[in-house]
């Protein structure tokens, strides 16, 4: 069976609602089901227990497959024109990397232990 030839590019007009605020994430947490991908993207800042979700995104997985495609094209795109994104600590999970705990303030020591001259 062959399949028609594609269809060129078609450039769909996209109204952005002038009260639409923008959402900041750095963490996105992925669930799906047969027929549907769900992505709760997130804050999570510097000493915070718990991250905040601030959007939640629902995609069909063929609708996914051709978000990650296209994401693929302009990240190659990006580094083409900004240089190669290094991912910190390879071998470790992303979030290992970028969600670490603050470390704790070190304790000054205690004058009272030092031992006498």
């Amino acid at each position: 069976m062959t399949l028609p030839p594609p269809k060129p590019a078609t450039n769909i007009p996209i109204e952005i609602p002038p009260d639409l605020q923008p959402a900041y994430a750095n963490l996105v947490r992925i669930s799906h089901a047969p027929a549907e991908f769900v992505m709760d993207f997130a804050q999570l800042l510097p000493g915070d227990a718990k991250a905040m979700v601030t959007a939640r995104i629902i995609m069909s997985p063929i609708a996914l497959k051709l978000f990650v495609q296209a994401v693929n094209e302009n990240l190659s795109r990006y580094e083409a024109t900004f240089g190669k994104i290094n991912i910190p600590n390879p071998g470790s999970s992303l979030a290992d990397s970028l969600f670490k705990p603050p470390h704790p303030p070190e304790t000054p020591p205690d004058p009272s232990k030092e031992p006498d001259k």
